[in-house]
């Protein structure tokens, strides 16, 4: 229940995040604003918008990193987990692999053919 909560959380946060960066204006942008570009009838005046806008940028980035931290710290098993994550990918029936002795030599030749086949 948390874990679908912080998922959420992080979903809105992320589309927030876009918004807000895609909204702000760049550095390049004040140049154009000097040749009468229309920058000083936004909503929030010529140069209102950067401070407000930043900020909140900034206080959505520190939520997202929290709520980022929150999900990997359930995910992680809370200090449950002594092996790591190879570990657990390993694929079924690999302990039975290493306690085996490799094939001799001509065994494994006579599996692979010594000239390969082309097909016609």
């Amino acid at each position: 229940m948390l874990y679908t909560i912080l998922v959420v959380i992080q979903v809105l946060i992320a589309v927030s995040l876009v918004g807000l960066i895609l909204i702000q204006h760049g550095k390049g942008a004040d140049a154009g604003a000097a040749f009468g570009s229309g920058a000083s009838g936004t909503v929030f005046g010529a140069r209102g918008s950067a401070n407000f806008l930043s900020r909140a940028t900034a206080a959505l980035a520190t939520v997202f990193f929290a709520v980022s931290l929150s999900l990997a710290y359930l995910v992680s098993g809370v200090g449950g987990g002594e092996d790591s994550v190879t570990e657990r990918l390993q694929a079924p029936g690999a302990e039975l692999l290493e306690d085996q002795e490799a094939p001799a030599a001509d065994e494994a030749a006579e599996e692979t053919p010594t000239t390969p086949s082309v097909p016609e």
